[in-house]
């Protein structure tokens, strides 16, 4: 009886880590520096309306200090030493980096050249219509 209750929990479990699992869709991550001029003029520039762009919608920022403990599933990535460092990243691969800032419109233009990079926006929507299709919904 233990046995069979044992499996019974760890299959409850199992199903419920792979129904809570966060996907791993596009993302903007930014190496920063409390201490860096170049990572205030990009706050300053583009920081305040990034979050409203269509650029922001395929990419989320992300925030990581360079000064601090890098989180483990940005461990892997090598050469980060400067700031800002931008690094766009796909289901934990990275995809293209950016080095420093250098001004507002060759950041867009930069930027535009990686996001192309990254497959079509089905993929990541087909992610919430597998949810949906479990719940008795649509399929992609």
């Amino acid at each position: 009886m233990k046995r069979y209750l044992f499996l019974v929990v760890l299959l409850i479990g199992a199903a419920l880590a792979g129904a809570v699992a966060p996907s791993r869709a596009a993302e903007l991550v930014m190496f920063e520096s409390a201490t860096c001029e170049w990572c205030d003029a990009w706050h300053e520039e583009i920081g305040v309306v990034y979050p409203n762009t269509e650029e922001s919608r395929r990419a989320p920022l992300r925030r990581v200090s360079i000064d601090g403990a890098r989180p483990s599933d940005l461990r892997h990535l090598r050469g980060i030493q400067f700031t800002p460092t931008f690094v766009v990243m796909d289901e934990g691969k990275e995809v293209g980096r950016i080095l420093g800032y250098p001004g507002e419109s060759f950041f867009w233009e930069l930027l535009d050249m990686i996001l192309k990079k990254l497959p079509d926006d089905s993929r990541h929507a087909c992610r919430g219509a597998l949810a949906a299709t479990q719940k008795g919904g649509t399929t992609c």
